[in-house]
Protein backbone atom coordinates (compact mmCIF):
# COMPACT_ATOMS: atom_id res chain seq x y z
CA UNK A 1 0.00 0.00 0.00
CA UNK A 2 1.26 3.55 -1.17
CA UNK A 3 2.57 5.63 2.24
CA UNK A 4 2.30 9.09 0.55
CA UNK A 5 1.28 10.74 -2.78
CA UNK A 6 4.93 11.96 -3.76
CA UNK A 7 5.83 8.42 -5.15
CA UNK A 8 3.73 8.85 -8.00
CA UNK A 9 4.62 9.79 -11.69
CA UNK A 10 3.22 13.06 -13.24
CA UNK A 11 1.15 10.66 -15.85
CA UNK A 12 -0.79 8.87 -12.34
CA UNK A 13 -1.21 12.38 -10.71
CA UNK A 14 -2.75 13.39 -14.32
CA UNK A 15 -4.76 10.51 -14.49
CA UNK A 16 -6.00 10.97 -10.71
CA UNK A 17 -7.42 14.36 -11.68
CA UNK A 18 -9.42 13.29 -14.10
CA UNK A 19 -10.86 10.72 -12.40
CA UNK A 20 -11.28 13.23 -9.31
CA UNK A 21 -13.21 15.37 -11.85
CA UNK A 22 -15.48 12.35 -12.99
CA UNK A 23 -14.97 9.32 -12.44
CA UNK A 24 -17.74 7.89 -14.51
CA UNK A 25 -15.34 8.93 -17.49
CA UNK A 26 -15.01 6.05 -19.90
CA UNK A 27 -11.32 4.65 -20.43
CA UNK A 28 -11.58 5.50 -24.33
CA UNK A 29 -12.21 9.45 -23.09
CA UNK A 30 -9.39 9.49 -20.34
CA UNK A 31 -6.79 8.18 -22.47
CA UNK A 32 -8.04 10.65 -25.60
CA UNK A 33 -7.13 13.31 -23.33
CA UNK A 34 -4.00 11.71 -21.26
CA UNK A 35 -2.69 10.90 -25.32
CA UNK A 36 -2.07 7.26 -24.27
CA UNK A 37 -3.47 3.92 -24.84
CA UNK A 38 -6.84 2.90 -23.71
CA UNK A 39 -4.93 -0.27 -22.56
CA UNK A 40 -2.35 1.28 -20.87
CA UNK A 41 -4.77 3.65 -19.15
CA UNK A 42 -6.91 0.59 -18.13
CA UNK A 43 -3.24 -0.88 -16.07
CA UNK A 44 -2.45 2.34 -14.58
CA UNK A 45 -5.98 2.42 -13.07
CA UNK A 46 -5.56 -1.22 -12.09
CA UNK A 47 -2.07 -0.73 -10.61
CA UNK A 48 -3.32 2.21 -8.69
CA UNK A 49 -5.70 0.27 -7.44
CA UNK A 50 -4.01 -2.47 -6.28
CA UNK A 51 -1.29 0.31 -5.06
CA UNK A 52 -4.31 1.23 -2.64
CA UNK A 53 -3.98 4.70 -4.09
CA UNK A 54 -7.89 4.31 -5.45
CA UNK A 55 -9.85 2.68 -2.93
CA UNK A 56 -13.18 3.30 -4.33
CA UNK A 57 -15.75 5.72 -6.45
CA UNK A 58 -18.08 7.62 -5.81
CA UNK A 59 -20.79 10.75 -5.88
CA UNK A 60 -20.19 14.29 -5.65
CA UNK A 61 -23.46 15.93 -4.49
CA UNK A 62 -24.50 19.05 -5.53
CA UNK A 63 -23.66 22.06 -3.67
CA UNK A 64 -27.30 23.47 -3.14
CA UNK A 65 -28.62 20.08 -2.80
CA UNK A 66 -25.86 19.13 0.13
CA UNK A 67 -27.07 22.84 1.94
CA UNK A 68 -30.57 22.14 1.50
CA UNK A 69 -30.23 19.10 4.04
CA UNK A 70 -30.01 19.89 7.96
CA UNK A 71 -26.65 19.66 9.06
CA UNK A 72 -25.03 18.85 12.82
CA UNK A 73 -21.67 18.73 14.04
CA UNK A 74 -21.35 16.86 17.72
CA UNK A 75 -18.47 16.84 19.46
CA UNK A 76 -18.27 13.16 21.70
CA UNK A 77 -16.23 12.63 24.77
CA UNK A 78 -15.52 8.97 24.06
CA UNK A 79 -14.34 6.33 26.16
CA UNK A 80 -10.23 5.44 24.81
CA UNK A 81 -10.71 1.76 25.48
CA UNK A 82 -13.96 1.52 23.29
CA UNK A 83 -13.17 3.89 20.56
CA UNK A 84 -12.68 1.84 17.81
CA UNK A 85 -15.43 -0.11 17.97
CA UNK A 86 -17.63 3.19 18.45
CA UNK A 87 -15.88 4.54 15.28
CA UNK A 88 -17.25 1.01 13.76
CA UNK A 89 -20.84 1.59 14.77
CA UNK A 90 -21.27 4.84 13.68
CA UNK A 91 -20.22 3.66 10.05
CA UNK A 92 -23.21 2.49 10.17
CA UNK A 93 -25.19 4.98 11.16
CA UNK A 94 -26.41 6.44 7.72
CA UNK A 95 -26.63 10.43 8.51
CA UNK A 96 -22.68 10.40 9.21
CA UNK A 97 -21.02 11.85 7.00
CA UNK A 98 -17.42 12.31 8.75
CA UNK A 99 -16.04 11.68 11.83
CA UNK A 100 -12.99 13.38 12.58
CA UNK A 101 -10.37 12.76 15.88
CA UNK A 102 -9.71 16.21 17.89
CA UNK A 103 -7.20 17.29 20.69
CA UNK A 104 -8.60 19.18 23.13
CA UNK A 105 -11.88 18.45 25.52
CA UNK A 106 -13.72 16.16 23.34
CA UNK A 107 -12.30 13.16 21.39
CA UNK A 108 -14.04 13.24 17.81
CA UNK A 109 -16.38 15.31 15.82
CA UNK A 110 -19.10 13.52 13.87
CA UNK A 111 -21.01 15.35 11.00
CA UNK A 112 -23.93 14.47 9.91
CA UNK A 113 -26.81 15.07 7.70
CA UNK A 114 -30.74 14.83 6.90
CA UNK A 115 -33.36 15.56 5.27
CA UNK A 116 -35.42 16.60 8.20
CA UNK A 117 -34.97 17.51 12.13
CA UNK A 118 -36.78 14.41 13.16
CA UNK A 119 -34.27 12.48 10.88
CA UNK A 120 -31.65 14.20 12.27
CA UNK A 121 -32.95 13.92 16.12
CA UNK A 122 -32.83 10.09 15.16
CA UNK A 123 -29.39 9.87 14.19
CA UNK A 124 -28.37 12.45 17.38
CA UNK A 125 -29.92 9.78 19.26
CA UNK A 126 -28.36 6.87 18.09
CA UNK A 127 -24.80 7.93 18.11
CA UNK A 128 -25.27 9.02 21.56
CA UNK A 129 -26.64 6.01 22.96
CA UNK A 130 -23.71 3.96 21.44
CA UNK A 131 -21.49 2.28 24.10
CA UNK A 132 -18.16 4.42 24.56
CA UNK A 133 -20.17 7.89 24.53
CA UNK A 134 -19.66 9.92 27.27
CA UNK A 135 -20.67 13.14 26.79
CA UNK A 136 -21.78 14.78 23.42
CA UNK A 137 -22.65 18.68 22.45
CA UNK A 138 -24.07 19.32 19.12
CA UNK A 139 -24.55 22.12 16.60
CA UNK A 140 -26.55 22.81 14.55
CA UNK A 141 -25.35 24.29 10.87
CA UNK A 142 -28.13 27.25 10.20
CA UNK A 143 -25.97 28.01 6.65
CA UNK A 144 -22.76 28.06 4.76
CA UNK A 145 -20.94 31.23 4.05
CA UNK A 146 -18.69 29.42 1.90
CA UNK A 147 -16.65 25.72 1.46
CA UNK A 148 -13.48 25.13 -0.49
Amino acid sequence: MINSLHSLTAAEQLLLDLLRKNARTSVADIARQLGLARATVQERIRRLEEKGVIEGYTVRLNPTYSRSRVTAHTLLRIDPKKAEQLYAQLRHIPAVGGVYALSGEFDALVVLQANTTAELDDALDAAGRLDGVERTQTSIVLSVKFER
